[in-house]
């Protein structure tokens, strides 16, 4: 007999009904409503061989499905998130059942409806700032003529990847201030590795910003006028569920 769990993806306030029905979760699973104290808990059944313990304790090693499971959870926090506040919930939080799913939301009352207040009305920005990969403009054609022209050369491009290391650093915290200039909050986060975050060059930033609903326009137009202004770096910039300010750890 397969021991199934119950998988948590949020826990929304006011979200109408119907609305994640729409959306396969982990596995192709169908994702249900558990209610509980006037807030949905959006879950799904999944196979505790594949999701308890040990099975995760093996799975999380396996990149391809690691990022399987990620995009499935991302969707169903996704059609949430866009129909009323929502609170996503880690990657692979598990329960045994809709008893355990109802205490937890109990134990994180307080801490849930802080969270959804604080997004309520509003959109997180996922903005990026990636250093600019291009020729330098230092570098001489053909071979040099001697050891003084070969130094003089190493010694142009030095300083031009210098410049241009400084102009990017400049430019980022333009973006930045741009950012914090149009959201409520602003949180910075780690730089991604290219294999992620599925964009190449350095990323000199990783901002995660709270915008109001009614402000969320002006600022995705503020965004594209630095990506076309801003030379020395590029700008990856889009609306998401709010995973930076909302996201409650439940273990």
């Amino acid at each position: 007999m397969v021991e199934t769990g119950r998988y948590l993806y949020a826990v929304a306030a006011g979200l109408p009904g119907g609305t994640v029905t729409t959306v396969a979760g982990v596995g192709n699973a169908p994702v249900e409503v558990v209610e509980h104290a006037g807030l949905q808990a959006i879950v799904s059944t999944v196979d505790l061989s594949e999701y308890g313990e040990e099975g995760l304790r093996r799975n999380l090693e396996d990149l391809a499905w690691l990022e399987e499971t990620a995009r499935a959870h991302d969707a169903v926090v996704r059609t949430a998130s866009e129909a009323a506040p929502t609170a996503p919930m880690r990657l692979a939080t598990i329960f045994f059942d809709d008893d355990g799913v109802r205490r937890c939301v109990e134990e994180l009352d307080d801490d849930l409806r802080a969270a959804l207040a604080r997004v309520d009305g509003r959109v997180e920005w996922s903005v990026k700032v990636l250093a600019s990969r291009r020729p330098s403009s230092a570098a001489a054609s053909g071979a040099p003529s001697g050891g003084a022209d070969y130094l003089r050369r190493k010694k142009a491009e030095s300083q031009a990847r210098e410049s241009a290391e400084s102009g990017a650093v400049a430019a980022a915290e333009r973006v930045a201030d741009a950012v914090a200039a149009g959201a409520v909050a602003v949180r910075r986060l780690p730089p991604q590795d290219p294999r992620l975050s599925g964009l190449e060059g350095t990323m000199l930033l990783n901002l995660a910003a709270l915008v109001d609903q009614g402000d969320s326009d002006a600022f995705g137009a503020r965004m594209d006028e630095l990506a076309d202004a801003e030379a020395a770096v590029s700008v990856a910039a889009g609306p998401w569920p709010a995973y930076s300010f909302a996201t409650l750890e439940t273990r």
